[in-house]
């Protein structure tokens, strides 16, 4: 028989992210991939995975999950109150699985993003050279009710080890998104770079998975950019004075003044920022070569 998981309800948006599809942006091809990647990886490392395994991102509100077979599964990122068979189960624990397990979530704590790992990763269609679904290029772009997501039926045999796993939780609650200056920052004014870093933006209920928008303008003066390459963390001005933070499903050029770059740690801070949230942006310094 076949390992698989059947969707029983599928939550508000659920994704197959591995950590993205690297070298067809000149095609014109989304880089994709997990938002939050320090949860993917916390996530495999718990499992023995690689850290490229696929995992699932759940956006807010899980989903329900009927597991047809033995595995073992680890949750990180958002705590959505996960409940095995209706008992809870915490995140970042290594969880075993029995054929019939019933995997659902509830209220949602904290962060936005909660990530699903299971051991081998999920076995979905792999398309240039990644698992990471994306609408237009894989079959499916989102979970719905009644798929199947298959996984490898195995056990990890657990040994007694010593090691220690420090993990960092509190991402989830920070307010601070690092950021570096962006090619075209040097031509806003210093009142305007002085007000970037100094104000509270808060994020737009429009945002996803291609974008954050923030409900807070900038008086914009600059003139449009002949288009350039952007990329995810890439900090957008547009003509009326919005603020877009490219994410992971972003285009791969564009034609608006790009002011300011985000970190790794940026784009994990701000994946995890439930709309309405608010943020400050927190200029770091290019490393030194």
């Amino acid at each position: 028989m076949k390992a698989e998981i059947e969707v029983l309800q599928p939550g508000l948006f659920s994704t197959i992210q591995d950590l993205g599809r690297f070298g067809f942006q000149k095609f014109g091809v989304p880089h994709s991939g997990v938002m939050d990647r320090y949860a993917m990886r916390i996530c495999n490392l718990i499992l023995g995975n690689p850290e490229e395994a696929s995992v699932l991102e759940i956006t807010m509100q899980g989903p329900q999950l009927k597991f047809n077979a033995p595995t073992s599964i680890c949750i990180s990122g958002a705590d959505l109150s996960p409940e095995l068979n209706g008992e809870p189960i915490e995140n970042n624990t290594f969880i075993e699985i029995q054929q019939g397990d019933i995997l659902k979530f509830g209220t949602r704590k904290s962060g936005f993003r909660s990530y699903l790992g299971i051991l081998g990763g999920f076995q979905t269609e792999f398309i240039m050279e990644s698992f990471s679904w994306y609408e237009g290029l894989t079959e499916n772009f989102r979970l719905r009710k009644g798929i199947k997501l298959s996984y490898k039926s195995q056990r990890l045999a657990i040994t007694e080890t010593h090691s220690n796993l420090k993990l960092d939780i509190n991402y989830l609650n920070r307010n601070e998104v690092e950021v570096y200056p962006g090619p075209e920052f040097d031509q806003l004014s210093a009142t305007q770079q002085d007000q970037i870093f100094n104000s509270q933006f808060k994020t737009d209920d429009s945002s996803n998975r291609m974008a954050v928008q923030f409900k807070e303008d900038l008086i914009n003066e600059l003139q449009p950019i002949i288009t350039s390459p952007v990329m995810p963390g890439t900090v957008q001005l547009t003509p009326s004075g919005k603020i877009i933070v490219l994410m992971r499903d972003c285009q791969t050029t564009g034609g608006y003044p790009r002011i300011l770059q985000l970190s790794e740690k940026g784009i994990q801070v701000l994946s995890q920022k439930f709309p309405g949230e608010e943020i400050n942006f927190k200029e770091v310094k290019y490393p030194e070569l």
